[in-house]
């Protein structure tokens, strides 16, 4: 890999990990437009750690707070101070990690298709769409039901689609679950560091079974790049979206979708 070939992927892999219009979309688009060969196993675990790097040091206050709270709350048997958003990330990740466990292969050779994911990135988008609309827009997650989380959890299943977008479909869930759209993103976000780190274990395991030699350079700087991108969106995405909404991401993702199916249709 070049050195512009390492920039764009990880930047692109930073910000799309986080903005609900699908990396998965991004990441196949981007080298058949450019020519470039696959990326390699390798370089895809690196921009996942810095993604899950990122969020992780964006969050370093809350996840403190949700793991002292969580290791009280067992100890108790009962919720204590923030127990209860601790244990909504966790039973939320519970169904999309048992849909990747029973659906992986499936997934990886029957829906891996160019034109799914075009498909999914316009079908999501409208309904990303629906639900800002229409959503009440009113709780915060600190108000988040076991109804609720089941449904942002079932709904992160549904990522597993390539095109779908992890991020976009919970907060499209958490949306019409009544969230605001900061509390829809923040939920989603802190949901993304036990899928990633899933993702990224997986992938490491691959990894080391493989024959393949790793571009340690390639690696560290991925890693990097990934995560001050990932960083950077992360944090004007909040500070934006209550007040520019979800509309624009949808129309970027029809225009996406659009293109997708040009290129490949």
């Amino acid at each position: 890999m070049d050195l512009i070939q390492i920039v764009v992927l990880a930047v692109v892999q930073g910000i799309t990990e986080f903005l609900p219009i699908s990396s998965s979309a991004h990441l196949i688009l981007v080298p058949v437009l450019s020519g470039w060969q696959d990326q390699g196993l390798a370089f895809d675990v690196a921009v996942h750690l810095g993604s899950l790097a990122a969020v992780v040091w964006y969050f370093r206050r809350d996840l403190n707070a949700m793991t002292s709270d969580w290791l009280r709350s067992v100890q108790r048997r009962q919720l204590v101070g923030e127990s209860r958003l601790a244990w909504a990330v966790l039973w939320g990740t519970v169904p999309a990690g048992l849909a990747g466990l029973l659906l992986h292969d499936f997934i990886e050779t029957q829906l891996r298709s160019p034109l799914v994911i075009a498909w999914a990135t316009i079908g999501f988008g409208v309904l990303l769409w629906i639900a800002d609309r229409h959503g009440r827009r009113r709780r915060s997650e600190a108000s988040l039901t076991w109804m609720d989380v089941l449904v942002i959890g079932v709904a992160q299943a549904l990522a597993l689609i390539p095109g779908t977008s992890r991020s976009g479909i919970t907060m499209t869930a958490g949306l019409m679950m009544g969230l605001t759209r900061e509390a829809a993103a923040r939920f989603s976000f802190l949901l993304a560091i036990p899928l990633i780190l899933m993702a990224s274990a997986y992938q490491s395991v691959s990894l080391a079974r493989s024959t393949v030699s790793v571009d340690w350079a390639a690696f560290i700087l991925g890693i990097v790049l990934s995560a001050v991108s990932a960083y950077v969106c992360i944090h004007y995405f909040l500070k934006l979206i209550q007040r520019i909404g979800m509309f624009p991401f949808v129309v970027y993702r029809l225009l996406l979708g659009a293109l997708l199916l040009v290129v490949f249709a």
